[in-house]
């Protein structure tokens, strides 16, 4: 008896013949300790030269850079603005322009000196006890460290430069270019010297610009004074007393006149009765405006009274009053006068009026020659011009003015005001209208500067284009320029006046001289011992002359950066971009604008892009108290530099930005996307070679699909490059990569490239198309994450020399751009969601564990059955088979709407025949191979292949 012994196939592994990804590549970034060797590795080949001497030829594009303050560890603020100008320049470099960038610092001005002063108080050192020059070199020496520490965190955040041929404002070459600058204006007879009320800061001891100015709440005290009619054209009004109300009582000592408005109604009030606590005096008369007589009732206590008659303020003119402090060393009349800038918003409908400390006060003082006394010093206290006040400082001074009224019988009532005062931006201390000789730019002389500067507005580029009206507005209301600083630290005014006739030298060979020595020594030759006599030259006696010993404002320096940053480095005139906070509507292009307009007749710019400001996750500003501070150095050093611009890019960052923990969590997570993205790319084109690409007319239709989505971010990237208007640019490559891509593209040809054959047509097309990808959007990702571009181009391309920010973008084929397909696959991934819905129903209620498991039936109009073939159905939806139909939709469908409204369906169906133990689809058709029985045809075909 003989036994027959059956043989079985052993069961086989086919792990080892899909095609998985495979990659260097690493899934983690590990940007904090990867970074600094990629900053290494480019100082090491030169990278920044190398990029200028591929660049010859190219036209130019120049971000001139506004300069920093050297003060300081970086900010967020300063990682922002420097961010947006690299991914700028950048991206126009990579644009096919040379994108030169020179970045710069503002050296001079207050706050250094403001911090070497401390360190002299600190030491027991009187500054003033020190000779200029030295004290100059501290501030120069201090300023250096601080550029010095800036720089190499610029650097650290990837920001790319001629950080070698950087600028500074305390450069020997630019304080010769500022001074010059300065000659400009007086040559041209635009600077002069006048006497006017600037913003003073008594704590600085200096003038300040309106861009050195914020606005806080401040709590003042008001007052109302009585200023008795002592002649007036109309008798019942002799022996009345005008009240004005006012929030700065320091300035009564000051006062020379009185403004009414003429066509304002005035009550000419008769007291009757008082409440309790009121200074007001029955029987007397009062002059109010009409309109505000029911608050004064109740700020001054005034109880019965009654309204003689109402005039109109054009009655009053001619009249004269006394000085409510008459009788102690204020003596003189003063006259009541017309002005246009009197309102009945608050107060009495009456303004006294201090010619030195106001602009309207002044303006009407100097129609009607009013005397325009020195009342107050440098440093905030009364002068002797001001009797019973001397030395009494200003913001001190409301209850000894209240009681010199009270005592003369003028004061009417005292109260405080919380209201937006102006502030040094720098001390943080409230200011004063203050009137001084200083050195102003006018504004609407020969040189038309205003007329000028709103011609070169409406000619400049605006991002965003609100812009154009602030600045606008703001260069229409402004007074002329007050250039002048009472401090040490900064470029001199190299100006000489005639002592004989007060008229500054305008005298070429003079200031050419003094350019000329500057370029050499710096602004500290005009410090040196005898630098009057070498100046002034042979022909001049220096005793006729008075040597001008003010600084220039640091907003003309930086204003005039153009005027050696451009020239020094062959750049051409106008730089192409400015781009800083919104502040500097009022800053920085304000400034710049006025001095190149004065000097050039034109704008130095072609296009403005303002950003906002950084708040901390809730809106709140930033401030150490709260705790709220989020520091470019902290986010670096546990998050990477990448994340930070990567932050910035997916920001609106022409509204204010916010940032915080949570907010840096999202970006990380974006980030990962995004790598992700970049190592599947890689690993699934491992071994790929130029001789795999399949010509475009021959891809299938989803291939042409991504390739023409490509040509869209294409267009909106070079859209953005010439518009400088970035907004939504990287969120929608992200989106691409999120959507499109991953959860789309990528995982229906997952099956394809791990399954199909090396060769086989569909998978050389899929691999064409991430080739495509691959160069694009490490392409367009450079710009932002500088490091992790580079690590993902040389991970493909490995070169000892190489790196992707030596390429350009690439220049896709017009044949790529196809709407009427993109309009297809519109629909078709409309209607996807009907199938897509139903699986996930399915899967939700255990049916089934994945898509391959399904054959669902589609139903759809039998207009859209030439979409695709069941076969491309069932491959778009990752699906084991699909059947279409039609018919209408059962009731139990899933159901979608495509764009115009027609209905489609999905049932789900489950899968018939076996799992294939390769790609895991499931098909009838497994089983049936002897050699193979776990394996589908395709599978084993490919298996078989390779065996």
């Amino acid at each position: 008896m003989s036994t027959e012994t059956q043989t079985i196939p052993a069961p086989r592994d086919y792990r080892g013949t899909v095609f998985l990804p495979d990659t260097p590549f690493p899934m983690r970034g590990d940007l904090p300790k990867r970074e600094p060797q990629w900053l290494e590795r480019w100082q090491r080949l030169g990278l920044w030269q190398r990029l200028r001497t591929q660049s010859k030829g190219r036209p130019h594009f120049v971000l001139h850079d506004g300069p920093p303050y050297a003060n300081g560890p970086l900010h967020i603020g300063h990682a922002l603005n420097k961010i947006l100008k690299d991914v700028i320049n950048r991206a126009a470099q990579m644009a096919g322009k040379d994108a030169d960038y020179v970045p710069g610092w503002d050296c001079h001005g207050l706050p250094i000196e403001w911090k070497v002063e401390e360190e002299y108080r600190a030491k027991g050192k009187d500054k003033d006890a020190v000779p200029v020059l030295e004290f100059r070199a501290e501030c120069r020496a201090y300023a250096e460290h601080w550029l010095d520490v800036q720089r190499e965190e610029f650097k650290r955040l990837g920001v790319f430069g001629d950080w070698e041929g950087r600028y500074a404002t305390m450069d020997v070459t630019s304080e010769a270019v500022i001074v010059a600058e300065i000659g400009k204006f007086l040559m041209n007879g635009s600077l002069y010297r006048g006497l006017r009320p600037v913003m003073w800061s008594p704590v600085e001891k200096t003038a300040l610009a309106e861009a050195e100015i914020e606005y806080h709440d401040h709590v003042s005290p008001t007052l109302w004074a009585r200023f008795r009619l002592l002649s007036a054209a109309a008798e019942d009004l002799v022996g009345a007393s005008v009240v004005i109300w006012t929030t700065t009582p320091w300035t009564i000592p000051g006062n020379r006149a009185v403004a009414y408005g003429e066509e304002i109604d005035y009550a000419l009030v008769h007291v009757e009765g008082v409440a309790e606590g009121s200074h007001l005096i029955p029987g007397e008369r009062l002059l109010i405006a009409l309109p505000l007589l029911p608050q004064f009732e109740k700020d001054a206590k005034l109880g019965a009274h009654s309204v003689k008659r109402v005039l109109k303020g054009a009655e009053l003119a001619g009249a004269i009053a006394a000085h409510p402090l008459r009788g102690a060393g204020y003596d003189f009349d003063v006259p009541l006068l017309a002005g246009d800038f009197v309102t009945t918003e608050a107060g009495t409908g009456f303004v006294h009026i201090a010619p030195g400390h106001g602009e309207d006060d002044f303006n009407l003082g100097r129609a009607h020659n009013l005397p325009i006394p020195e009342t107050v010093n440098d440093d905030g206290t009364f002068t002797v011009q001001a009797p019973g006040f001397a030395g009494l400082h200003v913001f001190k001074a409301h209850d000894a003015v209240y009681a010199a009224c009270e005592k003369a019988g003028t004061l009417v009532a005292k109260s405080k005001l919380t209201h937006s005062y102006p502030h040094s931006w720098r001390s943080k201390k409230p200011v004063i209208f203050r009137a001084t000789p200083q050195w102003f730019i006018a504004m609407d002389d020969a040189n038309e500067i205003r007329a000028k500067a709103l011609a070169a507005i409406d000619a400049t580029h605006f991002v965003p284009d609100i812009g154009r009206n602030r600045i606008g507005s703001m260069v229409a209301a402004r007074p002329d320029w007050c250039i002048s600083r009472q401090r040490a630290w900064g470029v001199p005014i190299a100006v000489f006046v005639e002592k004989r006739t007060g008229e500054p030298l305008r005298d070429p060979a003079v200031m050419e001289r003094i350019v000329s020595a500057f370029r050499t020594e710096g602004a500290d030759a005009w410090y040196q011992p005898g630098a009057a006599a070498r100046f002034l030259g042979n022909d001049r006696n220096p005793d006729d002359y008075e040597q001008v010993m003010d600084i220039v404002d640091v907003w003309f320096e930086s204003g005039s950066t153009h005027a050696f940053v451009l020239p020094d480095h062959n750049l051409p005139f106008p730089a192409d971009l400015y781009l800083e906070g919104s502040d500097q509507h009022r800053g920085w292009f304000h400034s710049s604008l006025l001095e190149s307009v004065g000097t050039n007749g034109v704008a130095p710019f072609k296009a403005v892009l303002t950003h906002g400001f950084v708040l901390d996750e809730q809106g709140r500003k930033m401030s150490k108290s709260l705790g709220n501070v989020t520091a470019p150095q902290a986010v670096m050093t546990q998050y990477g530099a990448d994340i930070l611009r990567l932050w910035v890019m997916n920001s609106d960052t022409a509204e204010d930005l916010r940032i915080g923990p949570e907010i840096l969590k999202q970006q990380a997570e974006l980030y990962r996307r995004l790598r992700n993205t970049l190592r599947w790319l890689l690993g699934n084109l491992a071994g790929f070679t130029d001789a795999e690409t399949v010509p475009h007319a021959e891809l299938p239709e989803l291939e042409r699909w991504v390739l023409h989505r490509l040509t869209e971010l294409d267009r909106r990237i070079r859209e953005a490059v010439r518009t400088h208007d970035w907004t939504g640019v990287y969120p929608e490559i992200h989106n691409f990569c999120a959507t499109d891509l991953s959860a789309f593209y990528f995982d229906i040809r997952k099956d394809s490239l791990y399954c199909d054959a090396l060769a086989s047509p569909r998978r050389r097309a899929v691999r064409t198309v991430l080739d495509a990808l691959h160069r694009c959007l490490t392409a367009w990702l450079a710009p932002v994450l500088v490091f992790t571009a580079e690590e993902a181009w040389l991970a493909r391309f490995p070169a000892e020399d190489g790196s992707v920010h030596l390429q350009d973008f690439p220049t896709l084929p017009e044949e790529w751009r196809d709407e009427a397909l993109a309009a297809i696959w519109v629909k078709i991934r409309a209607i996807r969601r009907a199938v897509t819905g139903v699986l996930e129903k399915a899967r939700a209620d255990g049916t089934i564990g994945a898509s391959l498991q399904a054959a669902p039936v589609l139903h759809v109009p039998e207009t859209d059955l030439p979409l695709l073939s069941p076969e491309g159905w069932a491959e778009i939806c990752i699906t084991s088979g699909l059947t279409l139909s039609t018919a209408e939709p059962p009731e139990d469908a899933f159901r979608v709407q495509d764009l115009f409204g027609t209905n489609f369906g999905a049932v789900f169906a489950p899968a018939q025949g076996q799992k294939c133990e390769r790609c895991w689809r499931v098909l009838p058709e497994v089983g049936q191979s002897a050699a193979h029985p776990t394996l589908c045809r395709r599978c084993e075909a490919v298996v078989e292949g390779a065996a």
